[in-house]
């Protein structure tokens, strides 16, 4: 791949890829989005978060020109995006990889695409051997598998070579090598100075592959911030302790005033770093077994942040933990409703 389409010509890239400034949506007299005002910064890997019904897929639907807002004003590269002449060299996105013709090939697909934007046929070849599916360029697109069909809508929204790609739920049905690959594309994109923005589910795949975070929750902004200020804020953290004497320990650390609970042969402490809980222990005579920082995951952190603004809530099932700091991975979700693309393959 070569630099962003600005770059091509000499501009620099600078400020804001992407820029909403007091929008409103309404449907009838339901407000999907209420007075939003966000900022992609140009060159950021940007995941774009929310529970359903927050407002994310009628977002990127005005951010594509898809839905007019009702109020306010939505900018790419510093104009409408509807404006663009040749769409697909101002933005790839993905918002639905299966809105294609089931009875096209996948190079057709691409080509008829190529030629609507004035893009070279070659850059076809390209795109298909990056996302993997050369060898398949020729089937018919009806009888791909679901991730099949996520590499083509990831091949369409690279067509253009644009300096600016949102991707909806790119993983939807990939596999753990597939993820990894959009992991790693997302990243690429990024350090080639494009910005990327990613809307997605798998706050586990967010927390490995996005460095700033926008939180959406009934309409609103929740968070706009890198993914360490987000964690920093939002997440609970601890130090857990095991020790020779635990009640010993525990008596020690509680006279210094921190906040000690016993649980399941361990300690786990608030108020101190683990180095300075370390020297404590080891001042006061009590040999340290483990001494480790255990903080919450981003799912976790998520959570917290969006408690009020769930749309649904289900029975629970089991002891509510989302709260609790714990060191294992989450284990992710898919999504249970999609947006249709309404034309948009890239």
């Amino acid at each position: 791949m070569i630099g962003p389409s600005d770059a091509r010509s000499g501009t620099p890239l600078a400020g804001s890829a992407i820029s909403i400034r007091g929008v409103s949506k309404s449907f009838g007299s339901t407000r999907a989005v209420r007075d939003l005002d966000l900022e992609v910064p140009r060159g950021s890997l940007t995941g774009f978060l929310g529970p359903n019904g927050a407002g994310k897929s009628t977002t990127m639907r005005m951010i594509l020109g898809l839905d007019r807002p009702t109020s306010g004003r939505v900018r790419v590269n510093g104009h409408a995006y509807a404006a663009a002449p040749a769409p697909l060299r101002e933005v790839g996105a993905l918002l639905e990889a299966h809105a294609i013709h089931p009875g096209r090939s996948a190079r057709d697909h691409l080509r008829w695409l190529a030629a609507s934007n004035g893009i070279p046929t070659t850059r076809v070849g390209e795109v298909l051997e990056t996302v993997g599916l050369e060898g398949v360029a020729g089937q018919r697109v009806g009888r791909f598998s679901l991730g099949m069909g996520q590499r083509l809508g990831i091949a369409a929204a690279l067509l253009g070579d644009p300096p600016v790609v949102v991707l909806d739920e790119p993983v939807n049905g990939l596999d753990p090598e597939g993820i990894r690959w959009v992991r790693h594309l997302a990243r690429d994109l990024a350090a080639e100075g494009r910005t990327v923005m990613i809307s997605s589910h798998l706050m586990s795949e967010m927390a490995l592959t996005a460095d700033h975070l926008l939180v959406i929750g009934r309409g609103r902004i929740l968070a706009d911030c890198t993914m360490s200020e987000f964690i920093a804020e939002h997440a609970a953290s601890y130090v857990r302790l095991r020790t020779s004497d635990n009640a010993a320990a525990g008596e020690l650390l509680a006279g210094r005033g921190l906040e000690v609970q016993r649980t399941d042969g361990e300690l786990r402490v608030q108020g101190l770093e683990a180095p300075t809980i370390g020297d404590l222990l080891f001042d006061g005579g009590v040999p340290v077994h483990e001494l480790t920082l255990v903080r919450s995951s981003l799912e976790d952190a998520f959570m917290t942040l969006t408690a009020d603004s769930v749309e649904y809530h289900a029975q629970s099932v089991g002891p509510d933990v989302s709260t609790q700091p714990v060191p294992a991975q989450p284990i992710p979700t898919q999504p249970d409703r999609r947006t249709p693309q309404l034309g948009v393959s890239a």
